[in-house]
């Protein structure tokens, strides 16, 4: 947690004066997040033991839902959404004195809830940027399996939901009619292991009789975020509040 507190605290230094949102504006969005296996989280987990080693690596994924985004004053807005995540792995298995070498892929599947504070800056006419951080809840539904002709991988779940910090920055060009076009990335760390991961070696010398390596997965992730986000008139809005009164 900590390697990665540079980041989130960047995200949150970010925030400035300048930073204009409009309040009481709230808007309705849709995102596509492709996962990006970046070498600094850790992306590849290895199981050792003699003779034998296997590794588990994450080597992508895709996010995708919706979010509503909602101005609290001139340079806050809250931020929440729902995303189904999924986690693409590679599994291989490797065992030297039996000249096995195999791999095959899985995938794990989830879902977030994740609600964050944004702050923007202004930097044209048009153009924004906008510092996020806040927290998740993050759902697994299942757990996660794939078999090879001599070796297995299976991912079981630590708990069905779990608390997680999220951090993004990015910028968005605002039309006047055609609503937000929004480019960024996010950090996504949940709080504890995601899953137990297990690596078996089935020996057919031996009737295929287990041989289990066993780590924790953590399941942090950073992703590319593109979203849009239809057009509401801020006018309109001053309307409807003024025609309540």
């Amino acid at each position: 947690m900590q390697r990665c507190g540079w980041l989130l605290l960047l995200m949150a230094v970010a925030a400035h004066p300048g930073a204009w949102a409009q309040a009481g504006v709230t808007t309705f969005g849709l995102q596509f997040k492709p996962v990006i296996p970046f070498g600094f989280f850790e992306p590849l987990t290895t199981f050792q033991r003699p003779h034998v080693n296997a590794t588990l690596e994450l080597n992508g994924g895709q996010a995708f839902g919706m979010l509503v985004r909602t101005g609290l004053t001139k340079s806050i807005s809250l931020e929440v959404g729902l995303d189904q995540i999924t986690r693409r792995y590679q599994f291989t298995m490797a065992n030297d004195t039996a000249g096995y070498n195999d791999s095959g892929s899985l995938r794990y599947v989830g879902y977030e809830l994740p609600v964050a504070c944004l702050v923007y800056i202004r930097l044209g006419e048009r153009a924004w940027m906008n510092n996020a951080i806040g927290a998740s809840i993050d759902f697994y539904p299942s757990d996660a399996h794939k078999e090879l002709p001599s070796a297995q991988a299976y991912l079981f779940r630590r708990n069905w939901a779990q608390i997680g910090v999220v951090g993004n920055i990015g910028v968005e060009y605002r039309t006047e009619k055609s609503g937000y076009f929004y480019l960024g990335a996010t950090f996504h760390r949940p709080f504890g292991d995601m899953a137990q991961a297990d690596a078996t070696w089935l020996d057919r010398y031996a009737g295929y009789r287990p041989y289990q390596m066993s780590t924790m997965l953590s399941g942090s992730y950073l992703t590319v975020d593109v979203r849009y986000f239809f057009h509401e008139d801020p006018d309109k809005v001053r309307l409807r509040k003024a025609k309540g009164r």
